[in-house]
């Protein structure tokens, strides 16, 4: 089976060109909007905590600012901890999570950490529900020096200006139905690679970093999870997307080398979070609520480890 039969754009066997990149451009439309639905949420934290602009995304006519909240009380003598959402815009409790552990979770915890969201990376990607920027490039695999993604090289900027090491990573994410259908068939075909057909896990699941796996973390983080969500069983293979399943819910990635989000700090504990939302047995809400628990139970065990 190649690539033309599965996806309407480019030929079977060879790499999109700029004509392919536009056409596929050319296919998206604005579903919805980030300003009503995303900036006005952050605004509305500024009285609360610290919201500034670090960036701007500039596309086509329209322009994206780009947002992070960060706590008050910014201490030397507490540790840093970073959370992302939205690198892949589409990913909708990845944005929504983050934003509803700010209103509901960061004014506790910040006693302890000196705390920064950057609620959604990817803002084109949100608005037209899509895993790339328009340059047909995968900001989840563009964390590397000069970045040909602009949603990266602005949050590595950002990232490079905190004067303190990072000591936690949360970047939340979705595994959705539509990266079967939709998001792995376009990667083939844009790379010009037979695609072949995977399997979807009904549940959550968390990707730790193979040189730095922190198992007792992501423990903390998936029992967390398991009282809001269910967690994501192993196929009959032992494995979950096509990486072995480490522990309960867990599998591992070489965060750097693969330039994923989750690899761009020197972070002691780092996990990337995996929902599914297209699960007959959750709801939105519970997306994400199962966000703001992977946060809290990590969050917890390195309060009891430092």
């Amino acid at each position: 089976m190649n690539t033309r039969e599965l996806y309407p754009i480019g030929t079977a066997g060879k790499k999109w060109q700029e004509a392919e990149c536009k056409a596929w451009r050319e296919q998206t439309s604005i579903k919805r909007d980030y300003h009503d639905e995303v900036v006005t949420k952050v605004q509305a934290l500024a009285s609360r905590f610290t919201v500034e602009q670090y960036g701007t995304l500039s596309y086509d006519a329209k322009q994206y600012p780009l947002f992070y909240v960060k706590s008050h009380n910014w201490s030397v003598n507490k540790p840093v901890v970073l959370i992302t959402g939205g690198v892949h815009g589409y990913e909708t409790s990845g944005v929504h999570g983050a934003l509803q552990f700010i209103d509901t979770e960061m004014e506790n915890y910040s006693q302890y950490f000196n705390i920064i969201v950057v609620p959604c990376v990817s803002p084109w990607g949100y608005e037209t529900i899509n895993r790339w920027n328009p340059l047909a490039i995968d900001p989840n695999r563009s964390f590397y020096p000069n970045s040909p993604a602009q949603e990266s090289a602005n949050l590595i900027r950002l990232v490079d200006s905190i004067e303190q090491p990072i000591l936690v990573h949360f970047d939340l994410h979705e595994t959705t139905d539509t990266d079967e259908t939709e998001f792995r068939p376009a990667l083939a075909a844009r790379d010009g690679v037979n695609f072949i057909p995977g399997t979807i896990p009904d549940g959550f699941y968390t990707v730790g970093n193979s040189e730095n796996p922190q198992p007792e973390f992501q423990t903390a983080v998936i029992q967390s999870v398991s009282r809001v969500m269910h967690i994501a069983p192993q196929d009959d293979q032992g494995e979950i997307i096509g990486s072995p399943v480490v522990q309960e819910g867990v599998i591992n990635y070489p965060m750097v080398k693969l330039g994923l989000c989750g690899g761009m700090t020197q972070c002691v504990y780092g996990t990337t979070t995996e929902v599914y939302p297209d699960s007959p047995n959750v709801t939105a809400e519970q997306c994400n609520q199962a966000q703001v628990a992977a946060i809290v139970g990590g969050l917890d065990y390195v309060l009891t480890v430092l």
